[in-house]
């Protein structure tokens, strides 16, 4: 069998900003670079009235589908990955599916569709899912679209609440693949962690100082078993490091972390140890205590040194592009990371085909996966497709007052009336409720 991966991707963000330093940080009474230097975050996207984690990931899927020419019966799994979802029977797939029935010929009857659970990472786990069924040859040379969306709000006051966001990934998975193929290869990193969850309730309940504790570890760990199949990782032997990014600072923090992993006991440890010593090993310490104070202090040298430097600028930050405009889309995340990295090389003219990507996906609760990725000959002409630029410039930029209205607007246990601030035009959209408090959609040309 040939290779299997990502033949195609579509984003879709919110219709609606939030600008953090200009609207938002001066309500809360917070400088601004609380915000794009601490958080590394400018802007939030939001849905609008019409909008929701259905539409965004439908319309994200059309896109694809049109612009792949694509019909239904090419269609032969559906898996939503969310934390928003609205029921706990119906899986979002069904109304996304019922969408793309609505504008092409035919039907989905045939396709599988489900919903995956797990946080953050559950948007890669959909992924390994369609890869998996297409290497156990259950596709009957069908591909499978796997849609990563959702709306990321806290409650109002929470600390969480500037790194919210909204928005969709849609991803062709199919063999012969034209962005990036998929490595056989997978590393974890499981717990049973209360960090983050949402019981019964629209706005997550979090724990925000464990949180990053809980991705440091577990993101570490998966690094390591990654290694017990896939060999030492080398720095060197990958262009981009795209992480699940909730916001672009905590991702500061695993990188210095990964790097110091991957580079012990290389060529560049000893490089660097003329200008900040050696790496603490814990034989060398009589207590834990005293290893960890060691070790902390290695990693801020690290962090300042030149070549550390010059591998985040070139490996890490890329991928953080699109992020800081749009903020956390939960399952979408390490998505819109891999998006913005490939799409930074398109725009410096590199010749990426072959280039690999370690990809490190995590969701609270908790557990992070490690795997590989390598550029296909095809990555230009899909980066090129997209057009997340101009849906990023075309956002209507709310006052804070907008703001606390729209926010309202999409929590469940409120009723709302609040008016559409944008016009819906040639996308789905949400269309009131149905005899059985279903919620119906229709495409709006």
């Amino acid at each position: 069998m040939t290779g299997v991966g990502i033949d195609a991707v579509e984003i879709r963000t919110g219709k609606l900003k939030l600008d953090l330093a200009e609207t938002f940080a001066d309500e809360m009474g917070d400088a601004p670079e609380k915000y794009t230097k601490g958080l590394g975050l400018y802007a939030s996207s939001f849905p609008d009235t019409y909008e929701d984690i259905v539409t965004m990931g439908a319309n994200a899927a059309h896109r694809l589908m049109e612009r792949k020419g694509l019909d239904l019966d090419d269609i032969g799994r559906i898996d939503v990955a969310t934390e928003s979802a609205f029921d706990h029977s119906k899986p979002v797939s069904t109304y996304i599916g019922g969408c793309l029935e609505s504008v092409f010929e035919g039907d989905l009857h045939h396709a599988n569709k489900g919903e995956r659970k797990f946080a953050c990472v559950s948007g890669t786990q959909s992924v390994d899912d369609a890869y998996n069924w297409i290497k156990a040859g259950r596709n009957r040379g069908r591909a499978a679209l796997v849609i990563a969306t959702d709306t990321a709000l806290y409650a109002r006051d929470d600390p969480g609440e500037a790194t919210q966001g909204a928005g969709a990934v849609a991803m062709l998975i199919d063999e012969d693949p034209d962005l990036v193929e998929l490595s056989t290869d997978q590393g974890y990193g499981s717990a049973d962690e209360t960090d983050f969850l949402k019981p019964q309730q629209q706005f997550p309940s979090v724990d925000g100082k464990r949180s990053v504790k809980v991705y440091l570890a577990r993101m570490r760990e998966a690094l390591i078993d990654y290694e017990r199949v896939g060999g030492d990782i080398h720095p060197d032997d990958f262009r981009l490091g795209p992480f699940h990014t909730p916001f672009p600072g905590m991702v500061r923090k695993a990188a210095v972390l990964a790097y110091r992993h991957i580079t012990r006991d290389t060529e560049i440890e000893d490089e660097l140890a003329t200008e900040i010593g050696r790496q603490p090993r814990p034989e060398g310490f009589e207590d834990d205590e005293a290893y960890m104070e060691a070790l902390s202090e290695y990693t801020d040298a690290l962090k300042e040194t030149e070549r550390y430097q010059s591998w985040y600028d070139r490996t890490i930050d890329p991928t953080l592009d699109i992020s800081r405009h749009v903020g956390n889309w939960y399952t979408g995340s390490v998505h819109v990371a891999r998006i913005a990295g490939i799409k930074a090389l398109a725009e410096a003219g590199e010749d990426a085909v072959g280039d690999r990507l370690l990809v490190g996906s995590y969701g609270s609760g908790a557990q992070a996966e490690i795997h590989v990725e390598t550029i296909k000959d095809g990555w230009r002409e899909e980066i090129d497709a997209l057009d997340i630029d101009e849906q990023l410039e075309a956002r209507y930029d709310l006052s804070f007052d907008e703001y606390e209205d729209v926010h309202d607007a999409h929590n469940f246990d409120e009723e709302s009336a609040v008016e559409e601030l944008t016009v819906p035009e040639s996308e789905f959209a949400f269309d009131g409720w149905g005899r059985m408090g279903e919620r119906k959609y229709r495409y709006v040309e």
